[in-house]
């Protein structure tokens, strides 16, 4: 394992999220029409390092707490969705390079500009050969693919025998390939209800070869080459904590829109919103919620941090309180933008306004997989039965 430190942290994520806010704002009809982020705001994302608070600082990252993440996160989303949005997303995929030989790591991430994206896995297969791996097909859901100029391909290995390489469960084990992006092609088919500036599309890549140094597993935590409590976290358990970032930093901007309105909107033959005995507990109660959800999530997050090993991952009990965590959190932000949308009344119906895109927004990553009911379903097994075999994500 490694423990270099060669980055120096710049100030206050929060800080850099909160004062990227004005540019993000500027550009978000932009962002939506054309699935792409303009410059000068790419160059500013870049810039202020908020794509890297994840990443290793032996390769030049900020590798912060997660709950700092979160916040970093949050700030962003409450601007726009989409890039708050992909910015989770880009410091999802630097979890890869821990995984990794340090020298590949750093020469994704040497370049200021360097990034990730990646569809989840599927049913593509690499096949090992000599020195590395090829790899054929095609994926989808990439998120941040038009900012990225790194690729990811995850895939079950298919040895020279003909049977798949397993992970120390006796499972076939799922290996990413990284490539240059010029490597791939694009399949432009992210046509969505919301969340459409994250240009969550499609690639393809045929017959690549992909050089053993270029590739890794990031199923096991123990085979991280970097130590600390931030890698103790499994790669699911901190995918939760961004989506759950984006879907409160998405509510928080609807919520704080709503008491806005309700300080000027009277519904005819009736006084202000605010003035509602009605409208006052509804408030009162979705921010309530939402201070809830959000403090519970930060408190197990700090639970875990402080009880994790520099070297052994977390344990299935407290992974399963991170997925709770996150999953209430999600659901939570939902309940408050649906709230908001129904008691803002036919001021949310109108393109431009603060709630129509981030009302789809937000009912576009409550389908993604870290949205799902059933997590609950699984933290409550896990909380009766345990995790017998540690398999728990």
């Amino acid at each position: 394992m490694n423990d270099i430190g060669i980055s120096t942290r710049k100030p206050d994520p929060v800080a850099r999220a909160r004062a990227l806010g004005p540019a993000i704002a500027a550009v978000v009809d932009e962002i939506e029409r054309t699935q792409a982020f303009p410059e000068p705001l790419l160059s500013q994302l870049h810039e202020s390092r908020l794509c890297r608070l994840l990443l290793p600082r032996s390769v030049g990252g900020e590798q912060v707490e997660p709950w700092v993440y979160l916040a970093a996160v949050e700030e962003i989303a409450r601007h726009d969705g989409s890039v708050g949005w992909n910015m989770f997303v880009a410091n999802s995929s630097t979890l890869i390079a821990p995984f990794i030989p340090l020298e590949a790591a750093r020469h994704i991430y040497s370049d200021p500009r360097g990034l990730i994206s990646w569809g989840p896995p599927n049913q593509h297969q690499a096949v090992a050969a000599p020195g590395g791996y090829r790899i054929t097909g095609e994926w989808h859901f990439s998120s941040g693919y038009r900012q990225a100029n790194w690729i990811g391909a995850h895939a079950h290995v298919v040895e020279p025998d003909g049977s798949l390489r397993l992970n120390r469960h006796g499972r076939p084990t799922i290996r990413t390939l990284l490539m240059p992006k010029d490597k791939t092609t694009p399949i432009h088919d992210w046509r969505t209800l919301g969340m459409r500036g994250t240009a969550s599309e499609g690639y393809a890549c045929k017959d690549v070869f992909v050089p053993e140094e270029f590739s890794g597993t990031r199923e096991d935590p123990s085979l991280r080459r970097d130590t600390g409590p931030l890698y103790a976290f499994t790669m699911q358990g901190l995918y939760a904590v961004g989506v759950s970032a984006v879907a409160l930093g998405i509510a928080r901007a609807m919520l704080d829109a709503f008491i806005e309105l309700a300080l000027e909107k009277a519904p005819r033959n009736l006084g202000r919103l605010a003035d509602s005995p009605v409208v006052q507990s509804d408030v009162a109660r979705r921010e309530a919620a939402m201070g809830s959800a959000r403090a519970f999530l930060v408190e197990i997050l700090k639970e875990a941090w402080e009880g994790a090993d520099d070297v052994e991952p977390i344990g299935s009990a407290q992974r399963a309180r991170v997925r709770l965590g996150c999953t209430q959190a999600i659901h939570v932000a939902e309940k408050t933008a649906d709230w908001v949308y129904k008691a803002a009344g036919t001021s949310a119906i109108f393109l431009g306004t603060p709630f129509e895109r981030r009302f789809r927004d937000m009912h576009t990553l409550s389908q993604q997989i870290q949205s799902r009911e059933a997590h609950f379903e699984a933290v409550g097994r896990v909380m009766l039965n345990g995790d017998p075999d540690g398999t728990f994500m």
